[in-house]
């Protein structure tokens, strides 16, 4: 099968971009619909990528100051109630369990949603002193919210994630806290995922439902969207009163906990695919790839390429990189086009004229280039590639966005900028109502504020002086 039949099997990425998003995520293994509506089975290929992300992100809570824990599935109904917002905001997503055991519960039992209502409940029970703070805790695990319009990876039923909630003795080191986290995650997308994200306050029509501020990280995807990878919430007092959260203070005063939560989840793994992908499907940054360098025996029926290939492997897996050779009865041609669906970073070609001129064929996935390396030197030099691989595509990804940011100070100019696929940066006087005109008008939301830049004098949409600097984007 040559490239063109491997390409036409994923819809035109410029002329249906949805399509392609699912063609690419279906085609090349990362996961296949579930039995019930709205779930998403994670395939091999798609949860490998998912358990480097995991890895990198817990190394970097650790560092943080956190640790990991636990809390249930199951979550009683009245938990919820307490935190009067909290509930609201989650209302229509939350699965109830009624019947258990053949028999109907006295209480039905929420499937977790987040776990702020649980969690807060523990707390309560755990801190008693100023000593016992501050109490920083991350999990691992699944959530379920009943999402009514899905796609694999970007809105699902149920999907996995990670969340982080803490109590602090003080508003001040509660919202360090929430701006730290925003910190790790954002050196994390860009360092690890290569994906420029634009940090900063959400509105309050945009916050996390129970928070004082939410802050959140907004990449650009290839159509223009905006994608929300995470966020982290200052929730001041709001559930530390709701859950009883309390500590005697050095005072000897009793004091409620000034309280957050932080999270993301496998949606990062659709923002990497609508980051990166090109016509051939996957771009993966070498850090979360789950194969960095494909090795392909080019007749492989000779004498001593396969030797070769594994040798070039077993050196490459000594250094660390997630190697693999491909020993499969299938004609080279075929295998470079499915790994290239595929996102491997490199591909090594190594056959019998190779050997002889002590040499092998790199091709960097990124940009397609191709370039002999001696093999004498080849180890040291994939290092030094796969680096480059992965500076390169934050690069090209950070370009592709900063091209695309435009001013307006109209609404007009908001729907041209968005109708030209672009975020709009805009003065807001920071009224609910020219918010919503934007939505109406435009079908572009608020996603992050960015007043550092400095703030226009006059609110594009009513004409008013302006409080904020805001950028506005059509969104997943």
């Amino acid at each position: 099968m040559d490239n063109k039949q491997f390409v036409t099997q994923i819809a035109d990425i410029n002329e249906d971009f949805a399509q392609w998003y699912t063609d690419v995520v279906i085609k090349t293994e990362l996961v296949d619909y579930g039995p019930v509506k709205g779930t998403m089975v994670i395939r091999p290929y798609g949860y490998a990528i998912w358990e480097n992300i995991q890895k990198d992100m817990d190394q970097r809570f650790k560092a943080a100051g956190s640790k990991n824990a636990y809390f249930p599935l199951l979550i009683p109904m009245s938990f919820f109630t307490k935190e009067a917002e909290h509930v609201e905001g989650f209302a229509p997503e939350v699965a109830v369990v009624t019947h258990a055991g053949g028999a109907k519960l006295e209480e039905p039992l929420a499937i977790r949603p987040t776990s702020e209502t649980v969690i807060g409940t523990m707390y309560s029970k755990w801190i008693q002193s100023y000593r016992d703070l501050p109490v920083i805790m991350n999990q691992w695990c699944n959530v379920m919210r009943w999402e009514k319009t899905t796609r694999p990876f970007l809105r699902t039923s149920e999907f996995l994630w990670q969340e982080g909630h803490t109590v602090h003795a003080t508003e001040e080191e509660a919202m360090e806290e929430t701006i730290k986290m925003l910190n790790v995650y954002r050196d994390f997308m860009e360092d690890t995922l290569a994906m420029p994200v634009f940090c900063g306050r959400k509105t309050d029509k945009e916050k996390f439902a129970g928070a004082v501020a939410t802050f959140g990280l907004e990449a650009m995807m290839l159509d223009g969207k905006s994608l929300q990878a995470g966020t982290s919430h200052y929730l001041g007092q709001n559930f530390s009163k709701a859950f009883d959260i309390k500590f005697l203070d050095k005072d000897s005063k009793l004091k409620y906990g000034y309280t957050t939560s932080w999270g993301t989840s496998t949606r990062m793994i659709g923002a990497i695919i609508m980051t990166h992908g090109d016509q051939r499907g996957l771009v993966l940054p070498p850090k979360v790839a789950p194969i960095q360098v494909i090795i392909i025996p080019v007749a492989a029926h000779k004498g001593g390429v396969i030797e070769k290939a594994k040798e070039i492997e077993a050196k490459l897996l000594a250094l660390g990189v997630r190697a693999e050779v491909d020993t499969r009865d299938m004609s080279p041609g075929w295998k470079f086009n499915e790994w290239e669906m595929k996102g491997v970073p490199l591909r090594i070609e190594i056959g019998p004229r190779d050997i002889e001129n002590n040499q092998a064929m790199i091709m960097r996935r990124d940009n397609l280039e191709k370039s002999a390396i001696s093999l004498d030197t080849l180890d040291s030099e994939i290092l030094k590639l796969l680096d480059t691989v992965q500076k390169d595509m934050f690069l090209k990804a950070k370009n592709n966005r900063d091209t695309r940011i435009v001013e307006a100070d109209s609404l007009e100019g908001i729907l041209n900028g968005v109708e030209g696929k672009n975020f709009v940066k805009v003065g807001w006087c920071g009224c609910r109502e020219c918010e919503d005109k934007v939505k109406e008008t435009a079908s572009a939301t608020a996603r992050v504020m960015c007043d550092e830049e400095g703030v226009p004098e006059k609110c594009a949409i009513c004409g008013k002086p302006a409080k904020h600097k805001i950028i506005f984007a059509r969104a997943y």
